[in-house]
């Protein structure tokens, strides 16, 4: 499950101490003005070494587009875009190769293939992220071009929520040898209503696949979430009038298609599971062993993981914009 989407079509590839990274997107429309200028951006919010707060993985995460562009626009055939990784460092990981990480997926992996890449986790490593986003930042240059954008912000980290007790959070964990976890808000402004498929293609849960998709990411909300759980019906309803909706809970969609409002998304993020104090774990021969992991790690993930989901976000409406095309 490398490819993503119907209509806007990715396949990603690459590993964490592989060669590069890339995408290869299909589906894109002719005619779009693109160049590396336009996916850049994200690819810097997302890399790491940007702050004391996130790994001290130096990456550029520099991106070259190697095909499906002629003169500064897309053709309508693949677009292929590609990352090298430059300042990877595999042997911090040689103690690794016969110990399972405890919260990564190498138990996993290894019980599936009967192989793994010991190195940051291989496919695994949130490093694979890096592919999606620059895919995501293609999907939200057409988003744009039909007056849709995505923001986000950070809710909590580790039930912290002003930037500076964050930070202290952060900084505190990744001292004492650990991680922190949180959660963050992905909106989407200016999207028409229409899209999303009834029944099993309902835009909500095309959302909340994405999104679950995320290495790190174990719990979503679109609109109010499980806050809607314990209202009366009256309570919850978005009551309309003339001039529209009253409020919002359902979060911009209803039906599994968006109402036009704002589509609101929430994401729980667990702790780093790469951490450096002492745990219990076993080899790939069952032996019990302790397991301290070293190397360069996110203390949270958090601030790096936001330009992720909106990456997501935005590959998902792309996706569904291109199928409401075909009936409007």
């Amino acid at each position: 499950m490398n490819t993503f989407g119907r209509n806007f079509k990715i396949t990603t590839f690459g590993e964490s101490h592989g060669k590069a990274l890339g995408v290869v997107i299909d589906g894109c429309p002719a005619g779009m003005a693109l160049s590396e200028e336009d996916i850049q951006p994200l690819l810097d919010r997302r890399k790491p070494g940007n702050s004391p707060l996130s790994s001290a993985r130096t990456e550029p995460d520099k991106v070259t587009i190697l095909s499906g562009i002629f003169e500064g626009k897309t053709t309508g055939t693949p677009i292929a875009l590609l990352v090298y990784n430059e300042e990877a460092h595999p042997v911090d990981y040689d103690d690794l190769r016969e110990k399972f990480r405890p919260g990564h997926a190498d138990f996993t992996y290894f019980m599936k293939y009967g192989i793994r890449d010991h190195r940051g986790g291989g496919r695994s490593s949130g490093r694979e992220t890096v592919a999606r986003v620059a895919a995501g930042a293609v999907a939200m240059k057409i988003l744009s071009g039909n007056g849709i954008t995505i923001r986000s912000r950070i809710l909590e980290v580790h039930g912290k929520t002003s930037p500076d007790q964050i930070e202290k959070e952060i900084l505190s964990a990744q001292e004492a040898g650990d991680s922190v976890g949180g959660t963050a808000e992905i909106i989407a402004k200016g999207c028409p209503a229409g899209l999303g498929d009834p029944v099993f293609g309902k835009l909500d849960a095309q959302i909340a696949g994405a999104m679950m998709g995320i290495g790190a990411v174990k719990g979503v909300e679109i609109g109010d979430g499980f806050a809607a759980a314990k209202r009366f019906g009256n309570e919850n309803n978005d009551q309309m009038t003339s001039d529209g909706f009253l409020s919002n809970h359902a979060g911009g969609i209803l039906g599994g298609i968006s109402t036009g409002q704002d589509i609101v998304v929430r994401i729980g993020v667990k702790p780093t599971p790469s951490i450096a104090k002492t745990q219990q774990t076993r080899d790939i021969h069952g032996n019990e062993v302790e397991i301290s992991v070293k190397g360069r790690h996110d203390p949270c993930i958090v601030p790096r993981i936001v330009p992720v989901a909106e990456a997501m976000l935005a590959l998902v409406l792309a996706d569904c914009l291109l199928e409401q095309k075909k009936y409007r």
